[in-house]
């Protein structure tokens, strides 16, 4: 797929401090010169936020769905349908992206994804590298790293890694309708896409060529969410064990 338009969607729940970064970021990686005259649309989805999530989005220049669930798959589903309801182009020709507020995408993002669905990539599924680990969590930093890479080959610059991240996350429309969108889940929405997708028998690609920066948000906003996660990292073995139980 050629994809003449890209919907760009962040779901956010008081995110003032951390959205501005990542608008930023995506505003570098619409200015690509591969993705000269591919319409470009960002959706911010709102979603309860008692801050100036939607107005700094707006004073940004995205476009902003405001929401009240707390529901981050209704919010990324939401966002969805808005930014393609704004292009207006044919599913066929419409690539869909996501990330979270909490995060950057590098220069050539939204370029390396376009250039996979011309590649025939029904969904591109990235990786996430977590910066500025707080100065406690230099053990946490190293067991994350030793977690997350283990299934890394020895050589070679392809991994098809076991990992689903909704910061780092593309999805042609055709196929992202086919299997009815994000589903509505406070947790593991963007899981649930890719399951669904790979049920379906599309095209998916699993690649670490252009990994997403995120926090180490150590304050979990949703229970079994990434910030969850590295929360379960951060606690002693035996304490994992209980939780988990």
């Amino acid at each position: 797929m050629n994809a003449a338009a890209i919907a760009v969607v962040i779901p956010a729940h008081n995110e003032q401090l951390l959205l501005p970064r990542a608008l930023d970021a995506l505003e570098v990686a619409r200015r690509h010169p591969a993705l000269a005259g591919v319409r470009i649309v960002t959706v911010v989805a709102a979603d309860s936020c008692r801050d100036r999530t939607a107005a700094l989005a707006r004073e940004a220049g995205a476009e902003v769905v405001e929401l009240s669930g707390r529901n981050p798959g209704a919010a990324r589903a939401a966002g969805v349908a808005h930014a393609l309801a704004v292009l207006g182009t044919r599913p066929a020709r419409t690539w869909i992206a996501t990330t979270d507020a909490d995060s950057a995408v590098p220069p050539d993002w939204l370029a390396r994804q376009a250039g996979h669905a011309g590649e025939g990539w029904e969904a591109v599924v990235g990786t996430v590298r977590v910066e500025s680990w707080p100065p406690h969590a230099a053990a946490l930093a190293a067991r994350f790293e030793e977690l997350y890479e283990a299934s890394r080959p020895a050589a070679g610059l392809h991994w098809e890694h076991p990992h689903v991240h909704g910061a780092n996350l593309g999805v042609a429309a055709s196929a992202y309708l086919r299997i009815g969108g994000f589903p509505p889940l406070t947790v593991g929405e963007d899981r649930g896409l890719v399951a669904a997708l790979e049920r379906g028998a599309h095209r998916v690609l699993r690649t670490a060529d252009c990994t997403v920066v995120t926090s180490a948000r150590l304050r979990a906003r949703a229970r079994g969410g990434f910030g969850d996660h590295l929360i379960g990292l951060a606690m002693p073995e035996g304490a994992r064990a209980e939780t988990a139980g």
